[in-house]
């Protein structure tokens, strides 16, 4: 079976609410190939890697977490990024990228399904005042140790967490935002969570968490990001009998 692309775009974009977000890249549709879709292939990020996976698949979508065109960045199409869009535009494969909308989804989106696999019980936002939130607070029954809690990241993500103690208390109360959102501890420290789980650390988030009293766990960018396109493109493979495969280029940060 196939499907049109612009149907899916739209598609995608009710499921997840894009237009509700202010984003630095857009989201949906970035680069136009084939009119009709069969395969759909995706990854966390449209490196040259994942398009040529997608060329010697013959897939007509590339759908990824993050795509191009990003806020502050040159217009200019030369280097990397000519020869990125060289590959898209030569084999007819359509780039379709969903960036906060991916990490927002109560159901197919990177927190939500970071929290399945964590058995992290989600409460609710970490930050109610923004809107849509992004990341999210909840608990973690039976509580686990800090050292307990990073053996379980390494078991299910298969990567070694960068951990900064915040004391010695047992672990019930967790916030978490997957990416580059170290700084929301913050927010985790003001709705009293025992940890914060996120993808990366910044030298002044070490400081807050030790003197907050909070865990911080640093999951990878990539690590923490390779679920919700995942889920994404197997719920569209069944909404429109689409064949899909999802490909891991490994990424240590």
């Amino acid at each position: 079976m196939s499907v049109k692309i612009h149907e899916l775009v739209k598609y995608c974009d009710q499921l997840l609410q894009s237009d509700r977000f202010r984003d630095y890249a857009p989201n949906g549709l970035q680069v136009e190939g084939s009119a009709r879709v069969k395969r759909v292939l995706s990854g966390v990020t449209a490196c040259q890697a994942l398009l040529d996976a997608a060329v010697e698949w013959e897939a007509e979508l590339v759908l990824v977490h993050h795509g191009y065109f990003w806020k502050g960045e040159s217009p200019a199409v030369t280097g990397i990024k000519q020869r990125r869009l060289k590959t898209l535009l030569k084999h007819g494969i359509n780039l379709v990228a969903y960036h906060l909308p991916l990490d927002a989804h109560p159901e197919l989106g990177n927190n939500a399904r970071l929290a399945a696999l964590l058995g992290l019980e989600m409460e609710g936002p970490l930050d109610p005042a923004t809107s849509p939130a992004i990341g999210n607070i909840g608990r973690l029954e039976p509580g686990l140790s800090l050292a307990a809690l990073e053996q379980r990241i390494l078991g299910r993500l298969g990567r070694q967490p960068q951990v900064i103690s915040g004391g010695d208390h047992e672990i019930h109360r967790v916030a978490w935002c997957t990416g580059a959102a170290e700084r929301m501890i913050e927010q985790a420290v003001a709705q009293g969570a025992d940890a914060y789980i996120s993808g990366e650390i910044s030298e002044p988030v070490v400081h807050i968490a030790r003197e907050a009293g909070i865990h911080y766990l640093g999951a990878g960018h990539h690590a923490t990001e390779r679920y919700g396109v995942q889920a994404l493109g197997e719920h569209l493979a069944q909404q429109f009998g689409l064949t899909h495969r999802f490909v891991d280029i490994d990424n240590p940060v």
